[in-house]
């Protein structure tokens, strides 16, 4: 007998909660599985549930992943409104009052894999046949007979079924017939009352059960619990769950699970939400002493001290499997601390242990801590502080100990911990999440700790200080940080996961050194986007979760869209979507897409350069082809003479001319000038000077040309071969190009008539010469076509003049008229 029966009592006297239990109904159905199972994007998502519906909806679309119409009032499933769902995956439907399911309901819906339909008023379990059916909830409903529609044997690919009725009093035997060929992973049975009958065999039909959950309450019936363990050893289902499986009234004086000792398949055992006195205790844990078990769990029970001595288990003299044990909220009757006395030889094999939930605010030490097998310690959800755990009574020895969770608690120096746990000198795992954990000092690791969680604790961006070298794992979720540098991920070069999640990180630095880490989560942060340098430092890396940032949908994100492996995201595509730019907010960025070309610098100047060439080889022999060049230079000529003129036209306001142009050519080149240059000009209404027509007769030929260029707004000179060999044109070019040089710059017009190279002018036509090199000229084409613009060229360049010229006939009269006054005066 285990003499220290006292510290054996402390052990359960400060893990109590001194409450009273209120039963509560266990939720069978696993929604996050289902969801993560079936859901790739959140805009393939309805959530319909408390909408005051009473049918649902006919217009969802097409691509409705998930649909959730739970708190309506929905009495019957209608087939129109699933007609349309094809890739229809996850439906929930609790709480709605349903009477009635219609099995065409579900032809439309062929990937249906999770349905969850229970807390309604169905009467009878609906014909289901969907192939790809995974997980089925039919709990709390109102059929009064557990039999499977023979349907059922189509549900092939049906891992978890959820049955439980208040109206089911009894298990037949052919009531799972159907099921017996599909292999279940998990059933879960019952709706927490008291059965009137079952018969043998019904639970021992099936295949391959790997877990079976019975929730139903057997006090009074212990032959009728028998039977089913008796049924459950047939189909070798490893793992056992019993809930409420004694109500609090019951007073337990058999020995129900007399049958676990004969059970060698049995693995894992827990009792959930249960009522347990002291002496079925004994009972009970004599009976797991020698069975197969090796889990045990204790999930929401209530003890109850019902003999004066308390709790007692003497020593058992045979080899105990048992190597984990769980109390997760335990609470106790009475308020007083237990009496428990047992063998220490019972537990001394045990390799984990869980407190969770208890109210623990000492640690027993001097039991836990020399458990000589024990690897794994979990004391999260309790009241422990630094002086709670390494009080001053006894040395924290932990021989094996490897992983510690102290998650959930009231410490809060990490230079306290980071001294005391070098202690326990085999710990490699230390869990100090959803503390209170204050960075109060220099922190001094011991070597063999190799991982530490840190999450939700209050500790900011110099955190990575605080750390050692030697970890290789690290959580720092939701721990306040706003950004990381590229240097404090270079001090743990052993680091092989780091977790960043739930910060306020906005940016991932370039070229991160960390080449041994293969897991990184960042997910939940502020990060717009994650470039190709990100991971250029990270060459294992195997997986990150970056889901649930706010990604902004451009350019910046193509390399991540397109190239970067999704295979590493487990989150993908679900947990991302865009938040700007507001024509994409919400979207999901696997719908986004975007083309290297609008986004690759280089690949468009690539693609560009050689279009811009071909267009402007295109262009360059389109303008060679059709005399581009000249077209240019006559429209620069006009061009230039618009701007020139319209600066003049204030200086020559007050200006008065006779005609608009004098012309100055060859007598050589008199037929072009008569029959193209004159017609076309004066035909359009301008007044022109020539020489053998407009000189005055008897004048000196100098005054008569001195007198028509002053008398002109512009001068043109028809150039040719022939004008550089005449005397008088030369002197017409030498009193116009003095008038342009005192009066009028712009007064000149020069119409190449044939070409005529500057450098073989003669010397005498010097001024000839530089004028051609400085002023813009006219050349007369010999197209047709180009003529046009030759005379519209021209013609632009004499319009100036028509508010100042007056024409000749008119001045004549004038002065006529001048005369004949004079006279009479």
């Amino acid at each position: 007998m285990f003499t220290e029966s006292t510290i054996a009592a402390l052990l359960m006297g400060t893990i109590a909660v001194i409450s009273l239990l209120t039963p509560h109904c266990m939720a069978v159905k696993e929604d996050d599985e289902g969801f993560e199972l079936c859901v790739s994007s959140r805009h393939r998502m309805k959530d319909l549930s408390h909408q005051n519906l009473t049918d649902v909806p006919l217009n969802l679309p097409n691509d409705t992943e998930y649909l959730d119409v739970s708190h309506n009032s929905i009495q019957r499933l209608n087939v129109a409104s699933f007609s349309r769902l094809s890739r229809l995956c996850f439906l929930k439907a609790t709480h709605c009052g349903l009477q009635e399911i219609s099995p065409s309901v579900f032809n439309h819906t062929p990937a249906l894999k999770v349905l969850n339909i229970s807390y309604n008023k169905l009467t009878i379990i609906p014909d289901i046949s969907l192939k790809k059916l995974k997980i089925f909830d039919l709990a709390n409903n109102l059929y009064k007979s557990y039999r499977l529609p023979v349907s059922f044997q189509n549900l092939q690919n049906l891992d978890v079924l959820s049955l439980g009725s208040t109206a089911a009093l009894s298990v037949n035997y052919n009531d799972f017939d159907p099921l017996m060929n599909v292999s279940l992973q998990n059933l879960v049975l019952g709706a927490g009352i008291h059965w009137q009958k079952y018969d043998s065999g019904a639970l021992g039909k099936f295949k391959s059960l790997q877990k079976m959950s019975l929730f139903t309450s057997f006090c009074g019936s212990f032959s009728m619990f028998e039977s089913i363990l008796v049924d459950l050893n047939v189909t070798g289902t490893p793992a056992l769950r019993f809930i409420s499986i004694f109500p609090d009234d019951c007073n337990v004086t058999d020995d129900p699970f007399k049958k676990l000792r004969a059970m060698p398949f049995i693995q894992n055992l827990t009792i959930e939400n249960t009522w347990i006195n002291s002496s079925f205790m004994e009972l009970f844990l004599k009976n797991l002493w020698l069975s197969s078990v090796h889990d045990l769990s204790f999930v929401n029970m209530t003890y109850n001290e019902d003999t004066p001595d308390g709790f007692q288990f003497r020593t058992i003299n045979h080899t105990i499997k048992l190597r984990s044990i769980t109390f997760d909220h335990v609470n106790h009757y009475q308020y007083r601390y237990p009496t428990i006395n047992m063998s220490f030889e019972a537990i001394s094999n045990l390799t984990y242990i869980r407190f969770s939930g208890t109210g623990l605010n000492i640690l027993p030490c001097k039991l836990i801590s020399a458990l000589p097998s024990l690897e794994t310690l979990d004391l999260s959800d309790n009241l422990l502080t630094e002086s709670g755990f390494w009080w001053y009574t006894c040395s924290s020895v932990f021989p094996k100990l490897r992983r510690l969770s102290l998650s959930k608690n009231r410490f809060w120096s990490l230079s306290l911990i980071s001294e005391k746990i070098h202690q326990m000198k085999m710990l490699e795992s230390l869990d100090l999440s959803y503390n209170s954990i204050s960075l109060d000092g220099d922190c001094f690791w011991p070597a063999q700790l190799t991982e530490l969680s840190l999450g939700n604790n209050n500790l900011g961006n110099s955190v990575f200080k605080y750390l050692s070298s030697n970890f290789e794992r690290i959580d720092l979720s939701k721990t306040g940080i706003t950004a990381i540098m590229t240097e404090d991920l270079s001090h743990f070069p052993r680091l092989t996961h780091l977790q960043l999640s739930s910060n306020s990180i906005q940016v991932i630095p370039a070229h991160l050194n960390a080449p041994a880490l293969l897991s990184l989560y960042v997910d939940q942060n502020a990060i717009t986007s994650l470039s190709r340098e990100v991971l250029e430092g990270l060459p294992k890396l195997q997986t990150l979760k970056a889901g649930r940032n706010p990604f902004v949908c451009s350019c910046d994100s193509h390399w991540f869209l397109t190239a970067f492996n999704k295979s590493l995201l487990p989150d993908w595509p679900l947990d991302y979507t865009c938040s700007t730019p507001p024509l994409f907010a919400g979207v999901s960025m696997s719908d986004y897409k975007t083309s290297e070309l609008s986004c690759e610098m280089w690949l468009q100047a690539a693609i560009a350069l050689p279009v811009i060439i071909v267009i402007s080889a295109a262009i360059g022999l389109l303008f060679y082809k059709y005399d581009g060049v000249w077209y240019t230079k006559m429209l620069w000529v006009w061009i230039r003479m618009k701007r020139r003129d319209k600066k003049r036209s204030n200086l020559l306001k007050n200006e008065s001319f006779s005609y608009h142009a004098f012309i100055s050519y060859s007598h050589q080149d008199s037929s072009w000038v008569d029959s193209q240059l004159v017609p076309s000009l004066e035909g359009a209404g301008f007044s022109l000077c020539v020489h053998e027509r407009d000189f005055v007769p008897g004048d000196w030929i100098i005054d008569n040309i001195i007198n028509c260029v002053e008398a002109s707004y512009k001068t043109l000179f028809v150039l040719s071969k022939h004008f550089v060999q005449s005397e008088w044109c030369n002197y017409e070019l030498f009193f116009a190009q003095h008038r342009a040089i005192s009066v009028q710059q712009d007064s000149l017009v020069f119409i190449l008539l044939e070409p005529i190279p500057t450098d073989c002018l003669p010397k005498k036509f010097l001024r000839l010469r530089s004028l051609l090199r400085q002023q813009t000229y006219l050349e007369w084409p010999k197209d047709e076509r180009k003529q046009q613009v030759f005379w519209a060229s021209l013609k632009s360049m004499l319009h100036m003049a028509d508010k100042s010229i007056v024409l000749k006939n008119v001045a004549l009269a004038i002065s006529d008229t001048a005369a004949l006054i004079t006279d009479q005066v």
